[in-house]
């Protein structure tokens, strides 16, 4: 399926920047043997998440494993701790609604600053992660695909502006948020675009037929002079409303055989007609045709 095979095209594009970061920063770090509590983190690390934001969620967590946890230097931003804050501990502060916004944008500004280092890239979408869960959550409102796919896009729209922006603006954050959020409603949009109808079960169906209801087809013919207004009258009333042949060649003043021949030969006439395509695009004519048209035949009977 597309959306599946989207998903892991991103997943793969992302695999590098959310695993490799994290187990080489880790393992370079460690010199004594672990204990009982980060081996278990280790045991659970093998079996990596299957969506993108987990993954960057699990990605993150890898980084601020104790005894060494990647750690960010307070000193560098007017209103941090003067000291080495753990990427935990800094997450909190940029959360706290006491942090001023000059502050913010300046720790991301430093963020920023060291994103071609790939452990950094990690660290930045994990401290981002609230912004990002949130945005996936409003763009997961009335949509039926697989939000998975809607997570890798967002994720790809967060690193792919992370590259590019420009540490002199403001609202650093919530702009890389947003940008992730545009290219996941970009997919979003892309994929309702082809129309894919969800169902439940399956069931077999007659084929569309290429031409109209049947009285419409009619319509169309008497408007373009295949058949006249009787003869469609004749080939509706026997042909869709089940009135015998001879009731109606008597309402006709008719016989039966004459009926018979003249409903034919229109019949081959309307045919010829519908196979030459000569009924497409002809706009219908009302006036005249009310022993054919649905509505007028609903009010006679």
């Amino acid at each position: 399926m597309d959306g599946i095979s989207r998903t892991a095209r991103r997943y793969r594009r992302l695999a590098p920047v959310l695993q490799e970061p994290a187990m080489t920063t880790t393992s370079t770090r460690r010199t004594a043997t672990p204990p009982a509590a980060d081996l278990q983190r280790m045991a659970a690390a093998r079996t990596w998440p299957a969506t993108a934001l987990d993954a960057a969620q699990r990605a993150f967590d890898l980084l601020t494993c104790p005894p060494s946890p990647l750690s960010f230097d307070g000193r560098l931003v007017d209103g941090l701790p003067d000291r080495l804050l753990p990427l935990r501990e800094l997450k909190k502060l940029l959360l706290a609604d006491g942090t001023p916004r000059a502050v913010r944008d300046q720790v991301w500004r430093e963020l920023i600053a060291r994103r071609t280092d790939p452990a950094w890239v990690v660290a930045t979408v994990g401290l981002a992660l609230p912004g990002l869960r949130r945005a996936a959550g409003r763009l997961a409102r009335g949509w039926h695909g697989d939000c998975s796919d809607l997570d890798s896009e967002l994720l790809t729209g967060f690193v792919d502006r992370l590259r590019t922006i420009d540490v002199r603006e403001s609202r650093l954050a919530g702009k890389l948020i947003d940008a992730g959020a545009r290219a996941a409603r970009r997919a979003r949009d892309q994929e309702r675009d082809t129309d894919v109808v969800r169902v439940s079960g399956t069931w077999s169906v007659p084929p569309r037929q290429p031409w109209d209801h049947p009285d419409w087809v009619l319509a169309r013919a008497v408007a373009a002079a295949i058949i006249t207004v009787d003869e469609a009258l004749l080939i509706a009333e026997t042909r869709l409303e089940n009135v015998s042949l001879a009731m109606l060649a008597d309402r006709l003043g008719v016989g039966v055989a004459v009926a018979a021949a003249w409903r034919r030969k229109a019949e081959q006439r309307l045919a010829q007609a519908i196979r030459a395509g000569e009924l497409d695009g002809i706009p219908l004519v009302p006036a005249g045709l009310g022993a054919v048209l649905p509505d007028d035949r609903a009010g006679a009977a």
